[in-house]
Parts: structure tokens; C-alpha cells; sequence
């Protein structure tokens, strides 16, 4: 087995572009100047109350925060904070330097990927889904009673279309329960092209930016469309329907909420191809353009203001 090249840490490509580039290298996330900042903590929950919450975090640190009486939480539907069960893997959106929570999501997962077979033996079906090829197969469960709610937004249910789903753990099986989107009418493979006008000139893009659980949920970063191939490892990356410039990993992408009005700085860790081949709009806050032009870790599509059951938010991006 090769020793791994170290061009290929995406720290280290931080580090040196950079150094090249004269900029300052700063740590990923939010912008310290636009109000009140939201901070994702994440962890595994060990106890809560209607007013407390405790958790574990991945690097050990115990975390005890206020639960405001406004928070809400979600885990397979909207619950209240305190009927979350011990051993959940939460995100929380914080407030007050990260003090006070504002919002819970449990056990949140996101299915996004080619369907590739399904099966009918019992009311609940599973689907297997081609995640590209850096995150592989997956099979997942769509639970008879989320089914209708799903299929109005999927109605191509066969194998070769996009599925994009919100979904919950448990016991280790992903099951679907809400709607990311609704689903391209195109098969997966005729990715419609993107403006012949567009010219790479452009200082900032409009479009969509969703999120992905193939990151760690305390990791920050984002995944984009237009990697050259031979840098990303990725056979499939250089596929969107918007006019996108090529990126290298690595390098720094400035993300713009323009619903929230927050932006942050994130390192670009992974190939998006999969994201690429979704020509759909964000309607959260008006009518974003065509096309997922960022795919964020969960982490900082809270920090940037987003919820996680909605999956998107109207963007805008450009180099760091």
C-alpha cells in the first residue's frame, strides 16, 4: 500500500494556499461581526430536563447548557427538549457563546443518493442508494407511514432518479421521514447543462446550499460541485447545472445565508458530485436560482442559520 501524499490533507492545502495567496489563515466558521453568532455543539445527550441539558462531546468535555423556554427539538418528528432519550446524538443550535440552546435535532440524518433497488416485502420499504463513489452504497428504510408524504415529493420511486430525504437513526437503520426536496424529473445520469452565457467571471453565485452527513457532525467544512477530478479522487465530480468555476480541495469558499444575513469562511473537504446533479431551487426564502452550488457539513449549515428538517437555504458563494 502507497504512503498517502500529503498534498492531499486538506489542512495542509489550507496552510500553503494561504501562505501563497498572502491571506491570513483563519479557523473555519462564522463571521464574529453579524450580531448575536450561532454555535453548533454536538455530542451524545446524557441527561436532560425541561431546563437542562447535558451532554458528552466528541472530544470528551462534558457541556451543560440552558434550555430557553422557546427551544424546540426534532428526533423523527418535533418533540419536546426534555422527552429526548438519554444516548441521542444531538446537534444543538446555540445562542450567548454557546450557552443557551435554541434549537435540537436528534439522531438527524441525511439520505441523498441514486436509487438503485427498492423492496416491497413488508409495508415499510428498503431502498438501496448509489451515494457516489467516496460515499458508496447505503440501504435505508421508508417507513409505511412516512411513504405518502415522501412519494408525493418523489414521484419517480424507481431505481436511476435522485432520492434526497431528512431522516432519524435508529437502532443503527436510517429511516426516512421527510422530504429534502422534490425530486428532478430527470434520471440521474441528464443533469441538464448549465447558461451557455456563463463566462467564470463572476465574484459571487446565487443558488442552493444544502447539507450532508458524510462529514462528522462536529467537523466544519463543505463539499462543492466543481472539483477537477484528479484532485478530488472523484470520477464523478465537474457535473452541476449551474455555471460553476473549478475549485481546488482545499482552498477557502466564503458562504453567504441570504435568508439569515451570515456568512462564514469554510474549507472545501469533499467532492459534491453527488449534490451537482440536483438542478432544484431552495424556496425557504424566496426562489433561489437552479441549482446546489454548496453542500455543508451539518455543523455549519447551523452555524450559517439553517435548519436541518428544511434542508436548504437560499446562497450565495465565492473564494475565500
Amino acid at each position: 500500500m502507497g504512503v498517502p501524499m500529503p498534498y492531499r490533507s486538506v489542512d495542509r492545502r489550507r496552510i500553503l494556499a494561504a501562505a501563497a495567496l498572502g491571506r491570513s489563515l483563519d479557523e473555519p466558521g462564522p463571521a464574529p461581526d453579524e450580531g448575536d453568532v450561532f454555535q453548533a455543539v454536538t455530542g451524545e445527550l446524557l441527561d436532560v430536563s425541561p431546563h437542562l441539558i447535558l451532554i458528552e462531546t466528541p472530544e470528551g468535555r462534558h457541556e451543560r447548557l440552558v434550555i430557553a423556554p422557546w427551544a424546540t427539538a426534532w428526533r423523527g418528528e418535533n418533540v419536546a427538549p426534555a422527552d429526548l432519550p438519554r444516548g441521542a446524538n444531538v446537534i444543538i443550535r446555540a445562542l450567548r457563546s454557546g450557552r443557551v440552546v435554541d434549537r435540537i435535532w436528534a439522531d438527524i440524518t441525511r439520505i441523498t443518493g441514486v436509487i438503485r433497488s427498492i423492496g416491497t416485502e413488508s409495508r415499510d420499504q428498503t431502498v438501496e442508494l448509489y451515494c457516489g463513489p467516496h460515499r458508496g452504497h447505503r440501504t435505508i428504510v421508508v417507513p409505511y407511514g412516512a411513504s405518502g408524504r415522501l412519494r408525493v415529493r418523489h414521484p419517480k420511486f424507481e431505481p436511476g432518479y435522485l432520492f434526497d430525504a431528512i431522516g432519524v437513526r435508529e437502532d443503527g437503520v436510517a429511516k426516512a421521514r421527510l422530504p429534502a426536496t422534490s425530486q428532478p424529473p430527470y434520471r440521474w445520469t441528464a443533469v441538464p447543462k448549465p447558461p451557455p452565457g456563463y463566462s467564470g467571471t463572476q465574484s459571487r453565485i446565487s443558488g442552493t446550499a444544502t447539507w450532508s452527513d458524510a462529514f462528522d457532525y462536529a467537523e466544519r467544512g463543505a463539499a462543492y460541485p466543481m472539483l477537477e477530478r484528479s484532485d478530488a479522487d472523484c470520477p464523478d465530480t465537474g457535473v452541476s447545472c449551474t455555471g460553476l468555476p473549478y475549485l481546488a480541495l482545499g482552498s477557502t469558499l466564503t458562504v453567504r445565508n441570504v435568508c439569515a444575513g451570515r456568512t462564514s469562511a469554510l474549507p472545501l473537504a469533499a467532492c459534491g458530485c453527488m449534490a451537482g446533479r440536483f438542478c432544484d431551487r431552495c424556496l425557504e426564502c424566496g426562489t433561489s436560482p437552479r441549482g446546489r452550488i454548496v453542500e455543508l457539513s451539518a455543523t455549519s449549515f447551523v452555524e450559517l442559520g439553517g435548519d436541518l428538517t428544511k434542508g436548504c437555504f437560499n446562497a450565495r458563494i465565492g473564494p475565500g
